[in-house]
Order: structure tokens, then C-alpha cells, then sequence
């Protein structure tokens, strides 16, 4: 009875040490800390392509560097490299039916020196009212051929928001792809455009844990750190500093880092990392993932704007694709008695689950799941000057990242193995 006693007393202890070290390690100061450096200003909005992304990447560096993470197998540095080709587009001259559509209303997809459209060598679509424009958009740019796509006038804000992203692809293709917003029909066109292409280098930032027992199932924490730079001053201010987007999941990836690193009992593979690219098309992501074999992933925790209370108030979260499998249900029994819920996605018409950086190996079958708490239908700072670290609460944060902490333990043990995502309805 007394060696049961004295079991059950070390038990104890040890999840008060656990507990204590949690709190130590994962708290609003340090959670302050970090998140304070990704959203200054010195990093200038973390544009892709801009100084401010290379200092965001060396501040995680050195997070990961002093944590004491491995390098990811065949870098000898944090940084996964590789290289994007920017398309510039210097000229577009656009007539249909013996018109001159204005540069405001030309949107261009085109990685050619030069490129000359007609009606003989390129595909008409349309886009209507009653369409949905990410999807047709999404369709289009993933076409070959040579596409003019007439989107209606109802569609007109997307125009400035797309010709405010850079054109970017891992590799040049050879089509050439052009929106006129606010024209419904055309019979008769020419389009003639002139680009400047340039091949520039990109970085992920990533860090190990090598596992144990289970070094060859690989469970990844993530969040991007890109965000979109410098604008015309809005009310005084021209930064978007991005502050929940997407600082705010990169702080949390640094903060589980440190915290499985002090633990040191991971039998799985932690691998932590930071896009780039992200609000250019999810290309940092895109690379890293291409860079596993998906049957070797068990799971994805990707974090994206932890840093607003959600729908449901403080201590909650989301995780979005819940229904496809069962790793949600696997974290909430992980806290069970904390307080602490992981809810569905509310926000299942926006698909959420496939536009995000878990997106990739998600469509391969890999449990890869975004966890956020942004009220995507009411989030006042969302893409604006205003996302600073000032409308964040860095308690709840927190507490946020500790119950993604507690809550992967099964999984980070070996013991929890989530269900895959079925791909069947993909292919």
C-alpha cells in the first residue's frame, strides 16, 4: 500500500513539475515577447521578396538557434531555400470589340517576354453574378491553355486586390492568362503584353526534434510568417504589421518548440516551421510539403491568427476540416477538465480547410489541420494597417498555445494516431 502511495505521489508530482514548466516556458510575457519583434515595424509588413521577410526569418532563426532545434535533414542551416519566378507586368494592351479596356479593369497572369492573345489562340470564359469567384478564379489559373476571362462587374474589388499580388510560380509556364473585370461579352480582341521576369530566392525556416522511438513519423507544428508589406498611408499608418496574421501562429510555433524541446520525450519527429509566401498562394508551404513522403506524416497542427478571442470567446479555438478526421476529437479528450474546447469550423462555406497552409498535404491524405480563432465573418483588422499587436490579447494566446501544448501529447507520444483524410472525392 505505501510503494502504491508513494507511486501515485511521484504520478502527481510529476504532472505538477509539467504543469509548472508549462507556465514557465509558454506565458503572455514571453508569447509578448516574440510577438512583439514579427509585428514591429522594423519588419516592414514581412512582404515577399522585401528586406523585412529576410529580418523576420533571421529573428526566427536565431529562436529556433537558441532553443537548440536540429537542422531538417540535408540543410545546414534553418533556412529551406528555393526559388520562385516573379513575373513584372510592364505592358497589357487589351481592345475587345474595337475597344481599349483600362489598365484599372486588366488583371494579368503571364510569365512571357511578350505575348500576343486573340481570339485564334486563346479560350473565352466568363465569370458571372451568380459564380463564385475564388473558384473559377482558382479553376482558371490552374489552366494551361491561353485564357481571356470576362468576370462581371459585380466582381470589380477583386481587381485591385489581385493586381496588388505579385505573379509568382515555381516554374514558367508557357500560357498566358488575362481578366477583364466589368466586360460580359467578346466577339472580336487583341491582347499584347510585355513582362519582366525574375528569378528570386525564398525561404522557409525549419527546426527538428528527431523522435526517439518513432524518428520516421513526423508530426508538424506550423504558421507563415509572410504578410503584405508597405502600402499609401491609411489614416498616418503604412505598415501592415500582421500582427494575428500570421505572427501571431508563428510566435505560437516558436513557443511549442521551446516547450517540447524542455520536455525532451517526443517519440515522433517534431518538425516546426515557418512559411513564406503564404499570402501569395501558399508557395512556401507548397515546397515544404513536397519535400515528405505524406504516408510518413501523422499530423499537421497548423496555426493561423490565435490572436483574437473566437466566436465562442476566450479558451476556444477552431480547427477546420474537424469532420474528416478524427484528430480533433483525439485533442479535446487530451483536455478534458481544462476548460479548454476545440470546436468544428464555423465557417465551413468559405472553405477554410483548403486555403490554408495545411492545404497541401491535406489533399494527400494527411490529417492537416489549421487551428485559428478568427471570426472570418467579422474580423475588423483582417488585412488592414490596423492588424497590430495592440488589438491582441496575449493571455488568451497563451493559454491557446499551452492547450494545443497539452492537447498533442497523445499524438507527440505515439500513443493518439489520427484517421487520414479520405482523397477519394479529390481525385
Amino acid at each position: 500500500m505505501k510503494k502504491i502511495i508513494v507511486i501515485v505521489g511521484i504520478f502527481f508530482a510529476l504532472i505538477t513539475v509539467q504543469a509548472q514548466d508549462i507556465n514557465k516556458i509558454i506565458n503572455a510575457a514571453e508569447v509578448e515577447r516574440i510577438e512583439k519583434t514579427l509585428s514591429s515595424d522594423e519588419m516592414q509588413g514581412r512582404r515577399t521578396f522585401t528586406p523585412g521577410i529576410a529580418k523576420a526569418s533571421a529573428f526566427i532563426e536565431a529562436e529556433f538557434k537558441n532553443i537548440g532545434l536540429q537542422y531538417w535533414k540535408g540543410l545546414n542551416s534553418y533556412k529551406q531555400e528555393f526559388f520562385m519566378v516573379e513575373s513584372v507586368n510592364n505592358s497589357a494592351a487589351v481592345k475587345i470589340d474595337g475597344q481599349n479596356i483600362p489598365d484599372s479593369s486588366i488583371v494579368v497572369s503571364s510569365f512571357q517576354l511578350t505575348a500576343s492573345l486573340t481570339e485564334k489562340n486563346t479560350e473565352i470564359i466568363s465569370v458571372t453574378a451568380t459564380d463564385d469567384f475564388r473558384k473559377k478564379y482558382t479553376e482558371a489559373m490552374a489552366s494551361k491553355k491561353n485564357l481571356l476571362v470576362l468576370v462581371d462587374a459585380s466582381f470589380n474589388r477583386y481587381a485591385k486586390i489581385l493586381k496588388s499580388r505579385p505573379q509568382s510560380k515555381f516554374e514558367q509556364p508557357e500560357n498566358s492568362i488575362v481578366f477583364v473585370f466589368g466586360v460580359a461579352k467578346a466577339t472580336n480582341f487583341s491582347i499584347h503584353l510585355t513582362n519582366t521576369i525574375n528569378k528570386k530566392p525564398l525561404n522557409n525556416v525549419v527546426g527538428i526534434l528527431p523522435g526517439k522511438t518513432k524518428p520516421n513519423e513526423y508530426v508538424i507544428f506550423s504558421g507563415h510568417y509572410d504578410h503584405l508589406g508597405i502600402t499609401k498611408p491609411i489614416n498616418g499608418d503604412s505598415i501592415y504589421n500582421g500582427a494575428n496574421d500570421d505572427a501571431a501562429g508563428s510566435t505560437a510555433v516558436i513557443m511549442l518548440a521551446k516547450y517540447y524541446k524542455a520536455l525532451n520525450n517526443n517519440e515522433r519527429t517534431l518538425i516546426f516551421t515557418t512559411f513564406c509566401a503564404e499570402e501569395i498562394g501558399g508557395f512556401g508551404a507548397q515546397y515544404f510539403s513536397k519535400q515528405f513522403n505524406p504516408d510518413q506524416v501523422v499530423a499537421m497542427f497548423n496555426i493561423e491568427m490565435i490572436g483574437t478571442e473566437s466566436k465562442w470567446g476566450k479558451n476556444s479555438a477552431y480547427i477546420t476540416g474537424y469532420e474528416k478526421t478524427d484528430m480533433g476529437k483525439l485533442l479535446q479528450s487530451n483536455l478534458e477538465g481544462s476548460g479548454f474546447t476545440f470546436y468544428p469550423d464555423p465557417y465551413t462555406t468559405q472553405n477554410l480547410f483548403y486555403r490554408s497552409d495545411n492545404a497541401t498535404l491535406a489533399r494527400l491524405g494527411v490529417p492537416a489541420h489549421t487551428i485559428s480563432t478568427s471570426k472570418m465573418d467579422d474580423e475588423p483588422n483582417y488585412h488592414k494597417v490596423t492588424d497590430e499587436i495592440g488589438t491582441l490579447d496575449m493571455n488568451n494566446m497563451a493559454e491557446i498555445i499551452k492547450s494545443i501544448a497539452v492537447s498533442a501529447r497523445g499524438i507527440i507520444s505515439g500513443k493518439q494516431t489520427p484517421t487520414r483524410v479520405d482523397t477519394s472525392s479529390l481525385r
